[in-house]
């Protein structure tokens, strides 16, 4: 569906005490004028992003001047960061990840790049829809569900290393690529950093939830080989799956469009995803435009399909993990993802590559 109108709180949130960063940059006791270490931290982490943002504008072929654009956008980015170390509320701030996001996709957005990964969200969509079906048949001939589920957790995992917002990643990814099913065997043991995967599961072989509603992340592996599979257990126990994507586009998130794309390619002429029904499967557009997300802000058509949700699942360091972590809500709800800031590896005292499965169980 569509969006349009202006954006609402998302109905299933416990709004009171809500903060949608996870990680405090500040605390009211520290100096207005002054930045916070934490502060200071995240923006060099932004700054440190600057160079892979830059090669990518660079080659978007769809903006004429390209290469000298890209050069204004890394001189205007790095002058409000270095802005912001200065005078922490200028720019809107005090600056948090939510804000330092939204100014680098302002000033990407004003000097004409509306989409500068489109050509690689291609290129890993391509990939990932020729790898769909084997991935498919090799989760279905686990017969022990709980081991099924487990595998397919973990094809999540695998296929959110495709992130080109980590400056570490998008190095790797432009040198070697990824490979998925290489990633899901080399991931890290549990337990992972948190995990509530068993507690998951339980409940899983217990009962089937009614509607699930998906925030979702990056293209390629993550969405084709992680999150569809995923989805597609969910359908065959008979639960109506909600994916909810950004609006516009941002790193390599998926957007709705491409989603919506990419499973008409997946589908067959039945319109079945390898088997499966997908007349319980709707795609939303959820009105953000960032890969991270404030939940008081959602598009109107998602907070109307949501509201009768039993289970949401937010996907991605973004969505789940940098944001959202502590998030409470109405119902049962899932934040998975992996840990690829150092940053973060130190807030949440795991290692770097770690994986958090946090699930919280709504007692009625």
């Amino acid at each position: 569906m569509e969006s349009s109108g202006d954006l609402v709180p998302f109905p299933l949130l416990m709004t009171c005490n809500y903060r949608a960063c996870t990680i405090p940059y500040r605390f009211p006791s520290n100096n207005p004028p002054k930045p916070t270490p934490t502060e200071l931290s995240w923006i060099h982490v932004f700054r440190n992003s600057i160079p892979s943002f830059r090669k990518r504008a660079e080659s978007d072929d769809t903006v004429p001047d390209a290469l000298s654009r890209a050069e204004k956008f890394a001189h205007r980015y790095t002058e409000i960061l270095e802005d912001l170390k200065k005078d922490p509320i200028s720019h809107g701030g005090p600056p948090d990840g939510i804000l330092l996001c939204r100014l680098r996709e302002q000033v990407l957005r004003e000097l004409g790049f509306r989409d500068i990964f489109k050509k690689v969200k291609d290129e890993e969509n391509a990939k990932a829809i020729s790898l769909f079906e084997d991935v498919v048949h090799l989760n279905d001939a686990i017969e022990d569900e709980a081991k099924r589920m487990e595998n397919l957790v973990k094809g999540i995992f695998a296929g959110n290393l495709f992130d080109l917002g980590s400056a570490q990643l998008a190095e790797l990814f432009s040198r070697d690529g990824i490979s998925f099913l290489a990633s899901c065997q080399n991931l890290v043991p549990r337990p992972w950093v948190i995990d509530d995967l068993d507690t998951f599961i339980t409940k899983w072989s217990r009962e089937s939830w009614k509607k699930a509603v998906i925030f979702v992340d990056n293209s390629g592996s993550d969405i084709i080989l992680g999150i569809l599979p995923f989805t597609r257990e969910l359908l065959r126990h008979g639960t109506q799956v909600i994916l909810a994507a950004n609006d516009l586009p941002s790193i390599n998130d998926v957007t709705y469009p491409e989603l919506v794309e990419i499973i008409s390619k997946l589908k067959d002429e039945q319109g079945k995803l390898v088997g499966v029904d997908t007349s319980n499967l709707l795609v939303v557009n959820s009105g953000n435009d960032l890969p991270v997300i404030d939940l008081t802000g959602i598009s109107q058509e998602l907070a109307y399909l949501a509201s009768d949700a039993d289970l949401v699942i937010l996907e991605g360091m973004g969505r789940g993990i940098e944001t959202n972590l502590y998030a409470q809500f109405r119902c049962d709800s899932l934040k998975i993802g992996m840990v690829k800031h150092p940053e973060v590896v130190e807030f949440l005292g795991g290692r770097l590559y770690d994986c958090v499965f946090k699930y919280n169980e709504v007692l009625e």
